[in-house]
């Protein structure tokens, strides 16, 4: 799973989502890739399933990029507890995906498979994608 080695804050402030993403909204290392239609948080072990859906359908064939990285904590309070008594434990780590943010790229397959492939990929993702190739989005 990913995670960060250490981070400033153990606990971290929810922010707001609804934004376009200005940065990593373009395709930089291979030819084709994911990108979200709608801002939303990604697990670790959501973006590690996505992975290896995406690895086994090309019979490691390729590369992969994965452009999104659960840096952010996110806490929740134990179940049965009353309300007040400060904030919750960590509980794991998520990537805060905007609107139009590329979250996987691969590149050395064909644009078929690689059509495949992204949708299996997708399908483990709790988050609206589309499919983009580098000359749709340059």
């Amino acid at each position: 799973m990913l995670s960060p080695k250490r981070v400033k804050y153990r606990k971290r402030q929810r922010g707001h989502r609804n934004s376009v993403a200005h940065c990593g909204n373009t395709i930089a290392f291979g030819e084709y890739g994911l990108m979200s239609t709608e801002p939303m948080w990604v697990t670790n072990r959501q973006i590690e399933a996505a992975r290896i859906a995406l690895t086994r359908h090309i019979k490691r064939g390729g590369k992969v990029w994965i452009r999104i990285y659960p840096d952010m904590p996110y806490t929740k309070k134990p179940a049965e507890t009353r309300q007040g008594n400060g904030k919750g434990n960590p509980e794991g780590w998520v990537a805060v995906v905007k609107t139009g943010a590329i979250m996987f790229e691969m590149g050395g397959v064909t644009e078929d498979l690689a059509h495949e492939a992204l949708s299996l990929a997708a399908s483990k993702l709790p988050i609206h994608t589309k499919f983009v190739a580098r000359r749709d989005v340059e």
